[in-house]
C-alpha cells in the first residue's frame, strides 16, 4: 500500500511545518496592536480638533483676553480663563501635598509592615473608596465638613496672622467653601488611586535585593530607601501623575466645595473656582461666545493634562537613565 501525504499532514515521525502559520499569526498580531495604538492617537486628535473647532470663535476674537484675563462676566461679554486655571492648579497641588505622602505611607505599610491578616481588609477599604462616586464626596464636604472646618480655618488664621507669608496664605476665611477645602476633598478622592498603584509597584521589588540589603546590615528603613524606592521611582511618578490627572479633571466634588468665586488670591482659605466646575455649572445655560469660552476652558484643561503627562514621562525616563548609569 502507498500512503498519500496531503498538504496539511506530515509523514509519520515528523513534526508538521507550522512556520507559515506562526508568521501569519505574528503579522496579524502586530497589525492589530498597531491599529489599537493608532486608534488611541486618532481619538485624542479627534477630541482636540472637535473641541478646538467649537472654541475657535473665542480663540480667534478674544484670545488675549481669554488667556490672560481673570474677569469672567458672561453678561458683559468678558471671558477670562486665568482665574479658573489658577483655581485648578492650586486645588490640585493642595491635593497632592496631602495625598502623596499619605498614599506612599499606606503602600509601604501594606507591603512591608502589615501582617498578612491585616493587608486584605486595608486593600478592600481602599478599593471601596476608589469606586465611591465623586458627588458623594462633594455632598459630604458641603454638608458635613464645611461648617466645622470653617471654624478650624478661623483658629488657624488667628494663630498664623502675625507671620508675614503664612498670614497671607491662610488669611481669615469667608466660609468653609474654599481652595483648601476643595484640595482636601480631592486628596481623599485620589489617595486610593495613588495607593493602589504604588502598592503594586512596591510589590515588584525583587526579594533578592531586599535580602541583600538586610544581609549588609541595613535596617528596614535603609532597605526601603535603597531597594524599594530606587526600584520604584518610575512607577511612583506614574501613580502620582494619574492622581494629579484625576484631581485636575474632577468636576462635581470641586464644584460643590470650592466656593464658585473666580479670583486669583494667595489666600488658600478664600473661595475660588476651577475649570471643570465652571463648565459643569454654566454649560447648560450657555450659548454663543459663552459656550465657546466654556469649551475653550476644556481645551486648556486638555492641554494642561497633556503637559503634565509629558513632564511625568520625562521624569521617569530621566530616572531610568540615572539608574542605568547612562
Amino acid at each position: 500500500m502507498t500512503a498519500t501525504v496531503t498538504a496539511t499532514e506530515a509523514p509519520p515521525g515528523e513534526q508538521p511545518n507550522l512556520g507559515g502559520r506562526r508568521r501569519w499569526g505574528d503579522k496579524s498580531f502586530r497589525l492589530i496592536a498597531l491599529l489599537s495604538g493608532l486608534s488611541v492617537l486618532a481619538i485624542l486628535a479627534l477630541i482636540a480638533i472637535s473641541t478646538t473647532k467649537e472654541a475657535w470663535p473665542i480663540f480667534s476674537h478674544d484670545a488675549a483676553e481669554f488667556f490672560f484675563s481673570s474677569t469672567w462676566a458672561p453678561n458683559q461679554g468678558k471671558f477670562g480663563s486665568l482665574a479658573f486655571v489658577y483655581g485648578t492648579l492650586v486645588t490640585s497641588v493642595i491635593a497632592l501635598v496631602f495625598a502623596v505622602p499619605l498614599s506612599i505611607g499606606i503602600a509601604l505599610f501594606i507591603t512591608e509592615v502589615a501582617p498578612r491578616w491585616l493587608k486584605r481588609p486595608i486593600v478592600s477599604v481602599l478599593d471601596l473608596l476608589a469606586v465611591v462616586p465623586s458627588v458623594v464626596f462633594g455632598l459630604w464636604g458641603i454638608l458635613v465638613l464645611a461648617e466645622p472646618i470653617g471654624n478650624f480655618y478661623d483658629n488657624v488664621a488667628s494663630a498664623l496672622s502675625p507671620i508675614p507669608i503664612l498670614g497671607q496664605l491662610f488669611d481669615q476665611p469667608a466660609s468653609g467653601r474654599s481652595f483648601f477645602t476643595a484640595g482636601l476633598i480631592l486628596a481623599i478622592m485620589i489617595i486610593p488611586i495613588i495607593t493602589s498603584l504604588t502598592r503594586e509597584v512596591f510589590d515588584t521589588t525583587p526579594t533578592a535585593e531586599k535580602e541583600a540589603a538586610y544581609g549588609l546590615g541595613a535596617t528596614r528603613w535603609e532597605m526601603i530607601r535603597a531597594s524599594v524606592f530606587s526600584h520604584s521611582k518610575g512607577g511612583v511618578v506614574g501613580a502620582v501623575t494619574l492622581g494629579l490627572g484625576r484631581a485636575m479633571g474632577e468636576t462635581i466634588a470641586a464644584a460643590l466645595v470650592i466656593g464658585s468665586n473666580p479670583q486669583i488670591t494667595a489666600n488658600l482659605f478664600a473661595p475660588g473656582y476651577s475649570m471643570p466646575a465652571v463648565i459643569a455649572n454654566e454649560f447648560g445655560e450657555s450659548s454663543g461666545d459663552w459656550r465657546a469660552a466654556l469649551i475653550g476652558l476644556g481645551v486648556v484643561l486638555f492641554i494642561l493634562t497633556i503637559i503634565v503627562n509629558l513632564t511625568a514621562r520625562a521624569i521617569v525616563s530621566r530616572s531610568i537613565r540615572r539608574t542605568r548609569g547612562e
